[in-house]
């Protein structure tokens, strides 16, 4: 194997993040403390675990400031400024609150970076529209954020795990 990563580095190499096998949460860090910025969490179904793995790096103080936990609808109006409006015609779990999620959070936090997340990881909570397993990320700046929605089906320990590490 060895003899072929070279040409295979230079294929991939646009698109390439790392040459050595570490953790999402080591290059995320890597790259914030290398560009002095900073990041901050706005988590709602994982509770918190996003914030915990990216503090289990030491230095992670020098880029993470910090995480809201909004796991209850009324955290994500008074601290997250999400609409009360978003969550009562598209629901917590929708593209439309994570992104709110962001922009609130970016503003609160006073981060260059955020990322938000909100799902449903089971056993309960799910809907016709919304099995569980249902889950939305974003991760953004002032100036663009992107989104991502997953649709996971395990048990509700599995489904944070898998979530946390996206």
């Amino acid at each position: 194997l060895n003899q072929y990563f070279p040409d295979l580095q230079n294929k991939v190499r646009e698109w390439l993040i790392a040459t050595e096998d570490v953790g999402l949460e080591i290059l995320i860090g890597g790259w914030l403390r290398e560009h002095d910025k900073t990041l901050g969490t706005a988590e709602s179904c994982t509770g918190g675990s996003i914030a915990q793995l990216l503090t289990s790096i030491p230095g992670s103080s020098q880029y993470f400031i910090g995480s809201i936990v909004s796991y209850a609808n009324r955290i994500k109006v008074d601290l997250l400024h999400v609409p009360e409006e978003t969550l009562q015609t598209v629901g917590a779990v929708s593209e439309k609150a994570v992104i709110e999620m962001i922009q609130g959070g970016l503003r609160v936090l006073g981060t260059d970076f955020m990322v938000s997340v909100s799902g449903i990881l089971g056993p309960g909570g799910a809907t016709p529209e919304k099995p569980v397993g249902t889950v939305w990320i974003a991760a953004g700046t002032k100036d663009r954020i992107i989104t991502r929605n997953l649709n996971l089906r395990f048990d509700r320990s599995q489904n944070t795990s898998i979530t946390t590490h996206q």
